[in-house]
């Protein structure tokens, strides 16, 4: 492990040794700067860094290349390089088209040399030639494609050149940022003001596009937007969003849903945009829905039939929206949808720090804080500050500069308690909701559980429920919009590359049109397993297993598997001190190049496996465990190990042990007795594991600023500090303990 950590030292320190001639003067004299940069890019496009990027990822290598060849001013290789990375990132258009800004300035560059016309000419000209190629689906994302922040791309290149005053020279990594931030910032601020007059006027000829504010019957106002092709005249199925992330997408859901054939109806939140009310995020969508729903249903452009579409806040709405469903209503496509209370936001009874930045973003302004929400560097050093002081994690809105009452009111409830569950359907209300739905959710998606838990509710109290599932290699945003060629580094099965928007307004044909069901829905759970380019479709989530493995918490050098349980009982101690706050990450080593972080976990790795096997499901089992304290929060993490030694993460399952059998009723355990945790609520996954892998099973604490800490004692866990920390933490992981592993077999 040292020698690994030696030798990224070493490439490192090359890297920042590789120097570049650039001129002081260059900083504060922008002709200079202007005449450098070129330069400096042209130099960038030989070194071996990019070059050696070509091998290990194609698509951050064409990234950097056509980024390098704009600002050397080699325009006519950019949009070569451009087109190939489209095809490289994506088998659609969707993904690989979010340069089109990058390239209508590169076409009109080359425009403006050709004709020998001003630069505004040549812009016209490149936006029109660019628009006619693209797709009405493609579109209606203009908007959001040249609406770059040129005020934060601005600073951001600020903060670039500003590292290099009284410098005569630049390291590549430094070279590198600063031209990737003065292209963007020269790309936006040149084109934003011009492109989006040509693409509101382009809207106009095409849409129609209404705001209206509505007055609910208790006297609150909620703005809703509307739009509808031109060429519709007769009254049609309504799509309508529910969306607290009031801005420019208002219109980009409403253009998605007229240019499929549908009236797009978007209404915000209340505080949202025109709304001077209290904002409260998730307490109102159930009451205000329902009178939405009714006053959408009842206008001339709508034919009475309304569908909801939409993901994580947004795929939440809808479930709120059945609560009390409306008869207008006549299907849900709830995507991503976060579970209110139960994965957000706290993740099986463990609160978040995300929470607050989320509850700012939203709440801060009538629209969103994007420039708050992602100043990573400065909420990155709130949750550590916090983690730090050691202070309570009722202290987070303190320490980030004011206290907040919402996030305070959501720590009061640790317990899925009422004041969750009235939120969205609970139990029986499920039996209730006789429409069908078409949930979609991915391996990688961080509302995963909470998605599956409405699933899940639906089946379990409707025995005749209509709702359809789908699932496969996506992350949050892929599975609310359109799947990527690559997922956490991951390349992606081409058959699983498929557009999540016609997929669910396919679905919207089938149930508001009387057209054909998509295809892809031959059962009522179709899930993509990975590494296997293969759909496969099951009647039930039971289904998508045949068989189960149990991976038991043992050396398998003391006995030979670790899927056969041991005759003898012991277990394996852990200490875990959460008064440091100084320890620093610790790796294994999985093979001579890879390692995995094992910081307060315990190891266990399995014989190489001698034969594929293929995992489908979610990790279930129990921990047999003792402790020295009331309480604590179980971290598991299971990896293959692949034949070439590289690890994929295949499932992970964070839980509160007392919330462990009763998300709603918090039961501490007895300090020295052995207890049982059950594993429930892990994250799904469906992957071929080929012959010559190992299985690696981390179990331990979750001890870090992303989260709550819960040092046992048994108070509100919000409330306890590194004071209530005393003695280590000290776990006995008992043998007989077991993670069960479901197996797909054909």
């Amino acid at each position: 492990m040292k020698f690994k950590i030696l030798l990224a030292l070493i490439f490192v320190n090359l890297l920042h040794a590789q120097k570049f001639y650039f001129p002081k003067a260059a900083v504060t004299d922008s002709s200079i700067l202007e005449k450098q940069l070129p330069v400096l890019a042209s130099e960038l496009m030989t070194q071996k860094p990019l070059l050696k990027l070509k091998e290990q990822n194609k698509a951050n290598f064409l990234d950097n290349l056509f980024r390098l060849e704009m600002v050397s001013k080699d325009y006519k290789k950019s949009i070569t390089t451009l087109s190939e990375h489209r095809n490289e990132f994506a088998d659609h258009n969707m993904v690989g088209n979010r340069f089109i800004a990058h390239e209508v300035y590169s076409l009109a560059k080359l425009i403006e040399k050709r004709d020998n016309v001003t630069f505004q000419i040549a812009l016209q000209k490149a936006f029109d030639e660019k628009y006619k190629t693209l797709s009405d689906k493609m579109l209606v994302r203009l908007g959001l494609i040249f609406d770059g922040d040129v005020n934060s791309l601005r600073k951001t290149f600020k903060k670039s050149i500003d590292k290099q005053k009284d410098k005569d020279s630049i390291d590549y990594p430094s070279a590198l940022a600063l031209c990737k931030s003065y292209l963007n910032y020269k790309v936006y601020a040149s084109i934003k003001p011009q492109i989006m007059q040509l693409l509101a006027k382009k809207d106009q000829e095409k849409f129609i596009i209404e705001t209206k504010d509505l007055k609910t019957k208790n006297g609150n106002t909620l703005t809703i937007t509307i739009v509808r092709k031109k060429e519709n005249k007769a009254p049609l199925p309504v799509v309508l969003t529910n969306n607290i992330y009031a801005g420019p997408i208002d219109v980009l859901f409403g253009k998605r849903a007229a240019i499929y054939n549908y009236v797009g109806a978007v209404v915000n939140t209340r505080g949202k945009r025109n709304s001077n009310d209290e904002n409260n995020p998730f307490e109102n969508e159930s009451q205000d829905l329902y009178e939405v729903i009714d006053w959408v249903s009842k206008q001339p452009w709508s034919n009475g039939k309304v569908g909801m579409i939409g993901g994580s806040y947004l795929g939440f709405s809808q479930w709120a929206a059945v609560k009390k469903l409306h008869p207008a209503l006549k299907t849900i496509v709830p995507q991503v949808a976060v579970g209110i209370g139960i994965d957000y936001p706290a993740q099986n009874n463990i609160f978040m720090s995300y929470m607050l930045q989320w509850i700012k973003y939203v709440t801060n302004n009538k629209l969103t804080d994007e420039a708050d929400f992602n100043n990573f560097p400065k909420w990155d050093s709130i949750n550590t500050a916090w983690y730090k002081s050691g202070k309570s994690f009722r202290a987070l809105d303190t320490i980030s500069g004011q206290p907040n009452k919402i996030f305070q009111r959501w720590l009061d409830h640790p317990g899925y308690d009422e004041y969750w569950q009235k939120m969205v359907p609970y139990k029986e209300d499920f039996a209730n909701i006789n429409i069908p739905i078409l949930t979609t959710t991915g391996y990688y998606d961080d509302d995963q559980i909470g998605a599956l838990s409405y699933f899940k509710s639906h089946h379990l109290y409707n025995k005749n429920a209509n709702h359809y599932l789908v699932i496969g290699p996506y992350d949050h945003g892929g599975a609310q919009s359109f799947g990527y060629t690559t997922v956490s580094g991951n390349r992606i099965d081409p058959v699983a590359r498929i557009s999540i928007d016609d997929l669910a307004f396919s679905w919207f044909d089938y149930i508001l049109k009387n057209g054909k069901k998509p295809d892809l829905l031959k059962d009522k759970i179709n899930f993509q397993v990975m590494n296997t380019n293969s759909w496969k479709h099951v009647p039930t989530l039971e289904k998508m297993h045949t068989s189960t493995i149990k991976f038991y918490l043992q050396d398998h050098k003391d006995i030979p598997s670790v899927f056969t349980q041991s005759p003898n009982k012991t277990f394996t101690k852990q200490i875990v001190d959460f008064k440091n706050r100084d320890q620093k990450e610790s790796y294994r080593l999985v093979s001579k190049k890879d390692s995995v972080k094992v910081t307060n976990s315990v190891y266990f790795e399995s014989e190489v496996l001698d034969k594929d096997l293929i995992i489908s499901g979610n990790l279930s089992g129990f921990f047999n465990v003792s402790i020295n304290k009331k309480d604590f929060d179980t971290d598991t993490y299971l990896y293959q190990i692949q034949p070439d030694g590289k690890p994929f993460l295949l499932s992970t399952h964070i839980v509160r042990a007392s919330y462990a059998k009763d998300n709603a009723v918090r039961q501490l355990l007895e300090p020295g007795k052995v207890e049982q945790i059950p594993i429930k609520n892990s994250m799904f996954m469906s992957k071929k594991i080929e012959k010559g892998s190992k299985l690696v099973l981390l179990v331990g604490v979750n001890k870090n600023p992303s989260w709550q800490i819960n040092y046992g004692t048994g108070k509100d866990v919000s409330d306890e500090t590194i004071k209530d920390a005393n003695e280590p933490l000290e776990i006995k992981w008992y043998n007989d303990s077991y993670v069960e592993i479901p197996i797909y077999n054909e």
